[in-house]
């Protein structure tokens, strides 16, 4: 465990304004800060993350940074708790989600397809039922409240949640709130209704979308208990806060209903806390962790978000997020040569040998003869072990189970767990369902053998460094290895230049036209980025230089050792802020609670202008007093929104966008309106106890 205290110079103004409490679970670390009153950081600290129970980890950080408290301060003080997860975003990375019933109304056959429903691992059970509306609002068959009560009926017993989704519910969502009024007398297992999460059309993706909602409320559920129980045991009594994916903060209550909003998270506060620890409005940031890069834009303080919602994986969420450019470079990747010989780092993430050694120190020997040793065995840097407190799933392949079976809780090396390609293939499985932890050199290793990083055992890095050393010698056949900081160096050298490559692809990519195409910028510019990059002399006539226009804010623990070499090839005036190690952690706290409600107004037939009031429909003649009809209901909606996801005094901005359509005789009328009123605040503070999770 490591920690660290950063000293308050008013510990006593602080002390009086209260404590905040900010944790982000990272691939390797969990990080923890204390804020006074959100304006400087008092103290921070880090865990080791534990996978197979994320509990764990934040409860080791939670008691290493209340340990830091300064004099004359107690953790009766803290008054406000906020944690940015990667909980839902791993889970639907690896596919990882508990079974639902989805039922789909009004929905055809080629509607259901085109969800996604039915791909394999998706939406689980999916049950058709009669009934949805038309894109007026008005029903297009009544809703089959028989077939709903039978399915409730049919599949309780098999899943942990229920999804609704109705076609053209974002108009009319009176069948998804009936199907749910007969889910919840019936059982007491959470359901989701689709036109809660999204307002857009495309009842297909609603439906997948609050059937991955639906599959990831449990997990959220256990995660959240457990938090609070860590919480009880350290008296400590503030409301729970959850980050969503654009950033802004909801009451843990709320993030149990509505779990997918919590995908991407962890990107998410990474930029407001780069934006916060800085005071910078105009930005690129790169929060480089243990297991990905993460790259951002802000502008004028608020970070450019994704019209499309989140792509996590092969799934595409509707729920708005952060636009991240996520990449599987960490300073923990695997990294390894291919069959080519050429280096590769990542995208899988790995223990570094020398985090291993560190908690098994009986793996050291092991190493120091593997490298002693002229022909070293397949996958020579490579350890893997059980998970504590995993439960076997009944699903596995024989050869998954077979390789399940030749692990144990203490490492051993991957060649004697696995004879093939096929073997290896299983194993990493395991490790993406997490069940299994594989070891590996990494980045972190490296940067231990160049003696800028020392936080675990050295001793193991070198020998690791040494045999990808000797592996490179048998392979060309040469008389000599490289010496094991050689091999550091390139390595060093290698994510620089990935660094610098997407670094370059996210800032092209908000020039339409500019960004990568699937071939990359064509010969010329390819030419030109390469050589930039990597430090070189473009032509021998032509010179030629990239300047990033905007400050680059590089985060996370390994960006010091990568960032400043990367900002000077590309021209970037860079920041790597005081606390940039807990950056996320930080913007966990610090971010505000935001919620958006908007109103549609549209014209069924002529002269007929509907609300589409969640309330009921309703219209009128004219279509100004629709308009203000719709204006205060998205107000008045979105300042209940924020004040339920724990905003204590909110504040509206409603803003109404108009389509206009021309008419035969000249003049333009009204052909659509939507009401748009998004509420912020600065989350409530106190002592409440822990949340309600019944």
């Amino acid at each position: 465990m490591n920690a660290t205290n950063s000293s308050l110079d008013d510990n006593k103004d602080s002390q009086a304004q209260g404590l905040w409490l900010g944790l982000d679970t990272g691939g390797t670390y969990t990080d923890a800060v204390l804020l006074g009153r959100g304006q400087r950081v008092i103290a921070s600290a880090k865990a080791l993350t534990t996978p197979w129970n994320l509990a764990i980890g934040i409860g080791n950080a939670i008691r290493a940074v209340l340990g830091l408290l300064p004099t004359g301060a107690s953790r009766e003080d803290v008054s406000l708790v906020s944690m940015s997860t990667t909980l839902a975003t791993n889970a639907v990375v690896e596919n990882r989600f508990s079974p639902v019933c989805t039922l789909v109304i009004g929905f055809d056959e080629a509607m259901v397809e085109r969800s996604g429903l039915l791909r394999h691992g998706s939406g689980g059970i999916v049950v058709r039922v009669p009934g949805g509306h038309v894109a007026t609002g008005e029903e297009s068959a009544p809703l089959d409240e028989a077939a709903v009560t039978r399915a409730v009926i049919e599949h309780e017993a098999s899943v942990e949640a229920f999804a609704v989704a109705a076609n053209f519910s974002v108009r009319n969502p009176a069948h998804e709130l009936r199907a749910r009024k007969i889910i919840r007398a019936l059982s007491p297992k959470p359901v989701t209704c689709a036109h809660e999460l999204s307002s857009k059309l495309d009842a297909p993706r609603r439906a997948l979308n609050a059937a991955l909602n639906a599959r990831l409320t449990p997990q959220i559920s256990h995660l959240i208990e457990a938090l609070s129980r860590v919480l009880s045991n350290e008296s400590i009594q503030a409301p729970l806060m959850i980050v969503k994916g654009d950033g802004s903060l909801m009451r843990a209550e709320i993030a149990l209903e509505y779990p997918v909003e919590t995908i991407l998270s962890g990107p998410a506060a990474s930029v407001v806390g780069a934006g916060f620890l800085t005071g910078l409005t105009d930005f690129v940031v790169s929060d480089m962790g243990g297991t990905t890069t993460d790259i951002a834009i802000v502008s004028g303080g608020q970070p450019v978000i994704s019209d499309e919602g989140a792509l996590v994986g092969v799934w595409r969420t509707m729920v708005e997020a952060v636009d991240v450019r996520t990449s599987g470079l960490g300073g923990d990747s695997e990294t390894r040569f291919d069959r080519q010989l050429r280096l590769r780092v990542g995208p899988r993430k790995a223990m570094p040998l020398s985090l291993l050694a560190q908690t098994f120190p009986a793996t050291l020997p092991q190493l120091r003869s593997i490298a002693e040793l002229d022909r070293p065995p397949d996958h020579a840097t490579q350890f893997a072990f059980r998970n504590p407190d995993r439960a076997l799933p009944t699903h596995l392949s024989t050869l998954e189970r077979r390789v399940w079976d030749a692990l144990g809780v203490e490492p051993r090396h991957v060649s004697t767990v696995v004879r093939s390609s096929a073997g290896l293939d299983a194993l990493h499985r395991l490790a993406d369902a997490g069940l299994t932890t594989l070891a590996a050199f990494t980045p972190s290793d490296a940067m231990h053998v160049l003696g800028k990083q020392h936080d675990w055992c050295c001793a193991a890095a070198e020998c690791g460094a040494r045999i990808l050393a000797t592996e490179e010698r048998n392979a060309l056949a040469a008389h000599a290895a490289a010496s094991p900081r050689e091999i550091c160096e390139r390595i060093h050298e290698h994510v620089v230049r990935e660094s610098g490559r997407l670094l370059l692809a996210a800032v092209l990519s908000a020039d339409p036209g500019i960004e990568a195409q699937a071939r990359g910028w064509g010969a010329l510019g390819d030419r030109l980025i390469d050589e930039v990059i990597a430090g070189r002399r473009f032509s021998q006539l032509l010179n030629a230089t990239l300047d990033l226009t905007r400050p680059l804010i590089a985060i996370g623990a390994p960006a010091a050792a990568y960032y400043p070499e990367v900002a000077r090839r590309l021209g970037a005036r860079l920041s790597i802020p005081a606390h940039a190690e807990v950056c996320n952690a930080v913007g966990a706290v610090a971010g505000v609670v935001s919620q958006t409600v908007e109103i549609l107004v549209n014209q069924p037939t002529f002269n007929v202008f509907r609300v589409h009031d969640p309330a009921g429909n309703q219209d009128y003649e004219d279509s100004a007093p629709a308009v203000e009809h719709a204006r205060r209901v998205s107000r008045d909606l979105a300042l209940a929104a924020a004040r339920r996801a724990g905003a204590a005094d909110p504040h509206v901005e409603t803003r109404v966008s108009e389509k206009l359509a021309h008419s035969g005789a000249g003049a333009d009328y009204l052909a659509e309106a939507v009401a748009r009123s998004v509420a912020t605040g600065r989350p409530l503070l106190g002592h409440i106890g822990a949340p309600h999770l019944g």
